[in-house]
């Protein structure tokens, strides 16, 4: 059966907001902007008739979608959907020191060594390896739902997108993504294919209006 899936990133939070880590172990609210840009979303898109709902189990993802999750559309939260655990650095400010420090991770991980992380965190076949719970959800032969609404986090959306469209890991940077950009894409019953890349139209709409 054919499916449409939408995938967002949340709305902004202080951490966004400070340039301070979040991550899989911070849970965070989403701020006034954030507010300002779930709205937004949500008047663009509120007249999709979505089947099911699915965030990660972090409150900024449910504060996102939450007039959605009002609308009593069937909704799970799934771990799998989780932001990546940044171990040490979470809650930290990215100054240099931090900033450096993932720079040189990312060499690691574009350059093949994707079982690399930092201390106490995850590596991005940790985060492949719970994404692909929620993957196995979306392909279900026997799941009749048409659209869904996938709300998540930005460096676990990259990841996430790679895992459906059949790009490596390694590819993460080639989605970039603003607070609640959208991806759309098209399930075939066999493959993913992206109809919407990094699509920002709500805010320009609707944010840039107030």
């Amino acid at each position: 059966m054919e499916k449409f899936i939408y995938i967002i990133r949340h709305g902004e939070t202080d951490y966004n907001k400070q340039g301070i880590v979040q991550g899989r172990g911070v849970n965070t609210d989403i701020n006034a902007t954030g507010q300002a840009q779930a709205e937004a979303f949500y008047k663009m898109y509120k007249d999709v008739p979505f089947d099911r709902l699915y965030t990660s189990t972090l409150k900024r993802t449910h504060q996102t979608v939450r007039k959605f999750i009002d609308k009593d559309i069937p909704w799970t939260q799934f771990p799998g959907l989780d932001e990546m655990a940044w171990g040490i650095y979470e809650g930290k400010l990215m100054d240099e020191q931090v900033r450096n420090a993932h720079v040189d991770m990312m060499k690691l991980w574009t350059g093949g060594e994707l079982n690399e992380r930092f201390a106490e965190g995850e590596s991005p076949m940790d985060v492949r390896e719970r994404q692909l719970i929620v993957l196995e959800k979306l392909i279900e032969k026997d799941d009749e739902s048409k659209n869904i609404l996938i709300c998540m986090h930005g460096r676990a959306m990259r990841l996430f997108l790679c895992l459906l469209t059949e790009r490596t890991l390694c590819e993460m940077e080639y989605f970039p993504h603003t607070n609640t950009s959208l991806y759309k894409l098209r399930y075939d019953g066999e493959k993913f294919h992206l109809l919407e890349f990094n699509n920002t139209e709500h805010l320009t709409l609707y944010c840039e209006q107030n």
